[in-house]
């Protein structure tokens, strides 16, 4: 692993070739539903052969912030942390009725035109659906396989254990929220705040980095747990405040999803509810008119995206992640970690907020 901030790049190789080994693996311990298996197998290979791997590489520079030396078991054990975004992401596709994910069909559509094309009887949106949910469950016991299977020492892995299961039931509870405000239209900056400290800043950021300090060591709690959450959940928040942003005025091409899908899912993001909370009667009414409807066309997502703009909401949303990111750097810089761990998740913040995809 080469030292400093270009190990991001190395991080996200080798945990890319444990999954594709562990993948391997599973293809070989199913052999009597081989074939009927191969579909879904098939695309959750194309699925976990995207992503960023900003879990997996947070854990490693939370395990590496504490001293700890470099550890291919670390790894094997923060490639589990993909398989529980996989699983997460599969059942949020499903949950909004999303087309696409990382530039393929969302698994649901898949297996729903997958169907279709065989005259099979019964509904082909149905069948969709079940396999989806099916195949994130089969991702959600893998992750514990994996996890378990990572190589590391059994009181390392008991120290683990329940940071993961917390952050497994935080992005569950997360997601429950967000399923809530969309289904009650609760449009205010408080409850899409509390839906992102759940369902993103902890899980995508402040979890990781926990899991990496508690594999490391016992010694490794207190001021550094303290300090990695002073730095996570602020940008966790600013983390997914640029994902707000890209979900509607992102490119396709670089995030690999119709940038129309967050509007047609009706989702109470912080940048809409920041829009509606600054809208005119007359802006309001095209919130009203278009945000969650399944039908909804470029011109009127281009109408929707013309109040965002004007509203000013765009540019406070961009001063928010400005802001998160200052407190998440300040508390870093007063971290008692490596200063290559420093560094390193220096660089991580930036690559966390200033994406486009």
């Amino acid at each position: 692993m080469p030292d400093g901030v270009s190990a991001l790049p190395q991080v996200r190789s080798q945990v890319g070739q444990v999954l594709a080994e562990f993948l391997a693996k599973q293809r070989a311990v199913l052999p009597g539903a081989a074939d009927e298996l191969r579909p879904g197998l098939d695309a959750l290979d194309g699925l976990l052969a995207g992503g960023k791997r900003l879990r997996p590489a947070f854990c490693y520079w939370g395990w590496r912030g504490t001293g700890a030396a470099d550890c291919p078991e670390l790894l094997a054990a923060a490639a589990a942390l993909e398989l529980l975004h996989a699983a997460a992401l599969v059942h949020d596709d499903v949950m909004d009725g999303s087309d696409t994910r990382r530039g393929q069909p969302a698994l649901h559509r898949r297996f729903a035109a997958y169907h279709a094309e065989r005259g099979w009887r019964g509904s082909a949106a149905a069948f969709g659906t079940g396999a989806a949910i099916l195949l994130g469950d089969l991702l959600l016991g893998w992750t514990d396989e994996l996890f378990a299977a990572s190589g590391l020492a059994p009181g390392a892995l008991a120290r683990g254990r329940p940071v993961l299961d917390l952050m497994r039931g935080e992005v569950m509870a997360g997601q429950y929220l967000d399923l809530m405000a969309q289904a009650s239209g609760d449009g205010s900056v408080a409850s899409a705040l509390r839906v992102v400290e759940y369902k993103t800043a902890r899980y995508t950021i402040e979890r990781p980095l926990h899991l990496g300090a508690a594999l490391a060591g016992p010694g490794s709690a207190g001021a550094i747990t303290a300090a990695y959450t002073g730095y996570g959940r602020p940008l966790g928040v600013a983390f997914q405040l640029r994902d707000d942003i890209l979900g509607i005025f992102g490119d396709p091409a670089r995030t690999g999803k119709p940038a129309t899908d967050d509007l047609r899912a009706g989702k109470r993001t912080v940048l809409l509810a920041i829009t509606r909370a600054r809208a005119s009667p007359g802006q309001a009414a095209i919130l009203d008119r278009w945000l969650g409807d399944p039908e909804l066309d470029e011109a009127a997502a281009a109408e929707m995206c013309a109040v965002i703009t004007s509203t000013g909401a765009l540019a406070e949303c961009e001063r928010l992640i400005g802001r998160h990111l200052d407190q998440a750097l300040g508390a870093l810089d007063a971290a008692p970690v490596t200063a290559e761990a420093r560094a390193a998740l220096a660089e991580l913040a930036v690559t966390a907020t200033a994406r486009d995809d």
